[in-house]
Formats: structure tokens, C-alpha cells, sequence
């Protein structure tokens, strides 16, 4: 055969074809294409949109059922307490009591001694250990040598438990051997009964916070000082600022944010100060002292609840605490709020 009838041939195929038909592979990848997939792609595409919808919650979902379990439900418990007369030999014999425990608490002097004290110590804490966390920072942001060993020296507090912190205190804190009032009498200044006095007992309460904690938020304020660009650095110092003027003027304004920060951590430990006070008083631990100096808010609710057994009461104190957090929370909102404007 020859070419012109090979062509001749080829048009005659190609005109018996319908104009609209198409190829079978044709077909198939025309329908790929343009209709959703059926069977088992169907059925795919459904769980891969389910997984996709639902696998962020199935991660996050193990810390919701632990929070659940651990704090909102023994939040929610307390709360349904704080409105009964509860004791903790008769549990099961509880009777409403609306808001008498509240009540009787904000009647109570002891509630008003312990909120005093609770501050007292927060304050006496709070100020020097934050004051000294920025001084430690701002020499450990210069170049020194060892840094990193001052930097796991500064931390070593922090990881120390609270009753081998508190022991060690208590031997300095000795009113006849301990090594604080040794050094008062090389000064000549007479020995000070740590814990039977006011100032006292809170001053050495408060010396453990601040020992134990001035480490940690060193090291807070360690890392947002190395986050302060270095340009700042340099046109402060072209424009003939010392080291000082440099603090005062860049560091502290670029740290207002962490030292916010700091401060609220610090106010909440100091609401929930506990272990500190109680291991520091050894038999009177619970009662703040003999006469309840040194006697904080935890310990206050630790006593009405264990050791007289009053639940009700224990519980009317944790959520008075509760409260306390709630109005510093919303101080601190505030208090960034107005930051961030006049920023």
C-alpha cells in the first residue's frame, strides 16, 4: 500500500469516531479529574478530613484530662465545701451552710493575722530577691569567666528541696548556736530569738524565699537581657552613657515585661507560701509560732482543715485565696495594658 493510501485510511478511521467520544485512558483521567473519587477514595478522603480535624485535640487532650481531674474538679469540690459545715471526721454528714463560713471567716482575727503576715513576707521576700536577681544578671551579661558554672551555681538553690533548704536555716537561725546570731555578737548587737519574735521569724522565713528563688529569676532576667538587641548597647555608648546609665536607661525599660512577669510569679508563690513557714517552726509550725507570727494564709487553711478539721472553713480559705490571685491577675492586665500604650 502505499502512503496516499495509508492517509486515506487514516482519515476514514478518524471520521468514523464520534466528534464527542474520547479514548478509554483518555476517559478514565478526564474522570479523575473532574468527579470526586468513589469507593474506597471516598471513604479515605472522609477519614483523612476527620484526622485532620480532630488529631490537635487528641494531642492536647491529655493535659485537659489531667487538669480536669487534678485542679478543676478538686477546685469545683472545694467551692461545693466552702458552702457546707464540713468536718473531717464525718464526712458524709454535711449541711448547707450558704455563706456562713465566709462569714465567719472575714470575722475572724486569725483570718486578718494571717493575710497580714502573708503579705508581710511576700514583701520582705519578693523586693530584695528581685532586686538582687537583676543585679545578678546584669553582672553575669557581661562577659566573665566560668559563666556558665555562676550561671548552674545561681540554680542550685532552686533544685534543693524545700525541707533540706529549711533545716539549714533553722541551724543558722538557732537563737543559742545558730552562726546568725554569732556574727550579731561579734558586732555587739544581743542575740535575737528568731522564732519567738515578730520581725523576727518573718525576716528569717523570708531569707529562705529569697535564697531559694534569687537564682531562678536571675536567670529569667539572664535571658530577656541577651534578647535586648546590642545596637541599643552602642548608641547609648556613642552617645556617652556609662555601664550605669546604659542600665538604667536600655536594660530596665526593655525588662519592664519580665519584671512584671516576675512579680506576679513571685506575689502568687507568695500567697501560697507553705513549706517554708511550717518546717521553720517545727512543733508550732501549723500555728504560725506561739502567737501566730509568722502564722501565713496556707498554714492558716492547713490548720483549720487538718488539725481542727473544719473543712468547711479550710476550704472557704482556699477560695478566699483564690480570689486574692483573680484581683492580682487582673492588676497585672492592667498594669500591661498600660504599658503597651504608653510603649
Amino acid at each position: 500500500m502505499t502512503s496516499s493510501d495509508e492517509a486515506l485510511a487514516q482519515s476514514a478511521t478518524s471520521a468514523d469516531t464520534a466528534p464527542g467520544s474520547q479514548e478509554p485512558g483518555a476517559a478514565r483521567s478526564a474522570q479523575g479529574r473532574g468527579t470526586a473519587p468513589t469507593g474506597a477514595g471516598t471513604w479515605r478522603s472522609r477519614l483523612y478530613r476527620w484526622d485532620m480535624k480532630a488529631s490537635p485535640y487528641a494531642f492536647i487532650s491529655p493535659f485537659f484530662i489531667v487538669f480536669g481531674a487534678f485542679s478543676l474538679v478538686p477546685l469545683l469540690y472545694t467551692a461545693w465545701y466552702s458552702l457546707h459545715h464540713v468536718q473531717l471526721s464525718n464526712l458524709d454528714g454535711q449541711t448547707w451552710a450558704g455563706l456562713d463560713n465566709y462569714t465567719n471567716l472575714f470575722q475572724s482575727d486569725f483570718f486578718w493575722n494571717a493575710l497580714k503576715n502573708t503579705f508581710t513576707i511576700g514583701v520582705i521576700s519578693t523586693v530584695p530577691q528581685l532586686v538582687a536577681a537583676i543585679w545578678l544578671a546584669h553582672m553575669l551579661n557581661y562577659r566573665l569567666r566560668g559563666s556558665t558554672v555562676w550561671r548552674v551555681i545561681m540554680l542550685t538553690p532552686y533544685a534543693t528541696s524545700v525541707a533540706a533548704a529549711t533545716l539549714v536555716f533553722v541551724l543558722l537561725f538557732s537563737p543559742d548556736t545558730g552562726m546568725i546570731n554569732w556574727a550579731l555578737d561579734l558586732i555587739g548587737i544581743d542575740p535575737v530569738n528568731w522564732r519567738e519574735s515578730d520581725w523576727g521569724s518573718q525576716a528569717a522565713v523570708s531569707s529562705i524565699v529569697i535564697w531559694r528563688w534569687t537564682g531562678y529569676n536571675a536567670l529569667i532576667y539572664l535571658a530577656a537581657m541577651q534578647a535586648i538587641p546590642a545596637d541599643l548597647y552602642e548608641s547609648a555608648a556613642l552617645d556617652g552613657a556609662n555601664r550605669w546609665q546604659q542600665f538604667r536607661h536600655v536594660t530596665i525599660p526593655m525588662l519592664r515585661p519580665t519584671i512584671l512577669f516576675t512579680v506576679v510569679v513571685s506575689t502568687i508563690g507568695a500567697t501560697q507560701l507553705f513549706g517554708e513557714p511550717l518546717l521553720f517552726g517545727g512543733v508550732s509550725g501549723t500555728k504560725g509560732g506561739s502567737e501566730h507570727q509568722y502564722q501565713t494564709l496556707g498554714l492558716y487553711m492547713y490548720d483549720q482543715g487538718w488539725i481542727v478539721g473544719n473543712l468547711g472553713k479550710a476550704s472557704a480559705i482556699a477560695w478566699s485565696m483564690f480570689l486574692i490571685l483573680l484581683i492580682v491577675a487582673a492588676v497585672n492586665l492592667l498594669i500591661t495594658r498600660r504599658l503597651r500604650k504608653s510603649q
